[in-house]
């Protein structure tokens, strides 16, 4: 579908202008069923924003949530949605290098949609990057790390299938870290689940668990301290409420993550100010793009709380613009947990993504440095998804 329209928010610029958008929905099944407390996904849906400039770079965007609308208010359909129809009646016409000053007039104009915003925002500092010929994670500061440790996620529900996968990952060089995810069952189960994972793994593999907010108080406080008698050494976002993922933190020694509860720097500086959490597990999408992702690390690292890079099971663009944002950060305390594309069966990319030796190589090449395979993404895209939106006259 190609929607044309006049610009009246166009101004006059004497960089690159944004010229066109287009978005599309593309639908990659999983390896897996991947189960959580708050939804069963087997496949993942990505909706991909293309911006075109008038200096003929493409900047390539992702946008993707987990679970559909399980998880929060934004849908892959949501997203294409209003970039189709509101985002670009802001960005045709204006300069597309001045990122930061269009980000700050699309918030004016188009309230919440954080993961929209990421998505956009990540197509912009892509096309600037090939403009000026350096990646992205210098455009943000500068990165202090080539490569960074990836947890794995095991999270079939089945206890043996989960050691077998773990066992494979080990073997593989690929992942020595293992996130579970637990919540579904009754706590007492779920930390018999656990407890036999590490029992398998001993010292070979680290253990933690995300419960999804699915605990209560009452829940958490009786979990919490068996999984620390197991061996897990930290505990993502059990309970909902921040007030009672702040009383959990000053009662037990192991660590407690915020993920749910931060949506961005405000509330990264709310959790702060009333010591809410041992570790931020940062989501750019969540964070509302990478420069309020930058913000939410540095509030952390004034308050003295600890970092991991967290991931909404974003494909390869968002996994890679999480990366170059992750590699900027003084402390990566708790490492990362991009290994979305791993979950997915099919490759989108020209060459794939370096998982090796337990960690992430961050692209070194201009932009995110990293290709779309064309004929792969033509295959995958829902039909009638794609939408090019271009200014008329």
């Amino acid at each position: 579908m190609n929607v044309t329209f006049h610009a009246p928010f166009a101004t006059l610029s004497s960089g690159p202008v944004i010229e066109r958008i287009e978005t599309m929905l593309v639908d990659l099944p999983t390896i897996r069923p991947h189960k959580l407390s708050v939804a069963t996904m087997t496949g993942q849906t990505l909706m991909l924003v293309l911006v075109h400039c008038s200096d003929g770079i493409v900047g390539i965007g992702e946008g993707t949530t987990i679970g559909g609308l399980a998880y929060g208010g934004e849908s892959p359909e949501s997203m294409k949605l209003a970039i189709d129809r509101y985002f670009s009646r802001v960005m045709i016409g204006e300069d597309a290098s001045r990122i930061q000053a269009l980000m700050a007039r699309i918030g004016k104009m188009v309230k919440e949609n954080r993961f929209a915003k990421s998505a956009v925002e990540t197509a912009l500092l892509d096309a600037q990057g090939k403009r000026v010929g350096l990646p992205v994670s210098e455009l943000l500061g500068g990165r202090r790390r080539d490569r960074l440790p990836v947890a794995w996620t095991l999270a079939s529900g089945d206890t043996a299938r989960d050691i077998d996968e773990a066992e494979r990952m080990l073997a593989l060089r690929r992942h020595s870290i293992f996130k579970l995810k637990i919540g579904l069952r009754p706590v007492r189960e779920d930390v018999a689940h656990v407890a036999a994972i590490k029992r398998a793994l001993g010292d070979r593999g680290a253990v933690r668990v995300d419960v999804n907010m699915a605990w209560s108080e009452t829940e958490a406080s009786l979990g919490i301290p068996a999984l620390a008698d197991a061996g897990c050494e930290l505990v993502e976002q059990p309970v909902q409420s921040t007030a009672a993922l702040a009383r959990l933190v000053r009662r037990f020694p192991t660590a407690v993550m915020a993920d749910e509860s931060l949506h961005g720097p405000e509330s990264a500086f709310e959790i702060a100010r009333i010591q809410g959490a041992d570790v931020f597990a940062v989501k750019v999408e969540q964070s509302g793009g990478p420069f309020n992702a930058l913000r939410v690390g540095a509030i952390a690292d004034a308050a003295g709380i600890e970092l991991y890079g967290g991931t909404m099971l974003e494909g390869a663009v968002g996994t890679i613009i999480s990366a170059h944002v992750f590699s900027t950060f003084a402390h990566l305390h708790w490492g990362t947990e991009l290994f979305g594309p791993l979950l997915l069966t099919e490759e989108i990319l020209q060459t794939p993504l370096d998982y090796s030796d337990f960690s992430l190589g961050v692209p070194a090449g201009p932009g995110l440095g990293i290709a779309l395979d064309v004929e792969k993404l033509d295959r995958f895209t829902r039909d009638g998804s794609r939408s090019i939106t271009s200014a008329k006259g």
